[in-house]
């Protein structure tokens, strides 16, 4: 199976609870980050790129998650947990050049809280699998 999609996964701990780093995109809801594997990538490489074009963030090492047939117009995602070497802010907007530049609003989702109708399906389903991903992490 080869991956067609990066995913970069930043986590942070609050009161004894996970929470994941996401965006409202303006046209499209509540997202994770994720993007296009370019030909010849690897992709912990296309992971960090995405991190960096869509929220700004540098200076991450990535750790393989594994792959998730997403289900969606044959879309594979290769995950990647993403440790940053700096706090992030609560929230913040990064403006990207991502469909002709668009302002994405990031924020902390808590992991055992249930997505909202807000986030399309997709994403939904996504955070489901990277829980149970990290919930069989040592």
């Amino acid at each position: 199976m080869t991956p067609t999609k990066a995913c970069p996964i930043v986590l942070r701990a609050v009161q004894n609870h996970l929470e994941i780093l996401a965006f409202e995109h303006p046209l499209a809801g509540m997202q994770l980050i994720k993007g296009t594997i370019e030909a010849g990538e690897h992709p912990a490489d296309a992971a960090v790129r995405e991190l960096h074009e869509e929220s700004g963030i540098e200076g991450v090492a990535a750790v393989d998650l594994g792959l998730w047939e997403s289900g969606y117009e044959g879309q594979v995602w290769s995950l990647h947990l993403c440790q940053v070497a700096h706090p992030l802010p609560d929230t913040w907007v990064h403006h990207t050049q991502d469909d002709g530049g668009h302002d994405f609003r990031f924020f902390w989702h808590p992991l055992d809280q249930v997505p909202s109708d807000r986030w399309h399906g997709l994403f939904r389903d996504a955070l489901s699998t990277i829980s149970e991903r990290l919930a069989t992490m040592p």
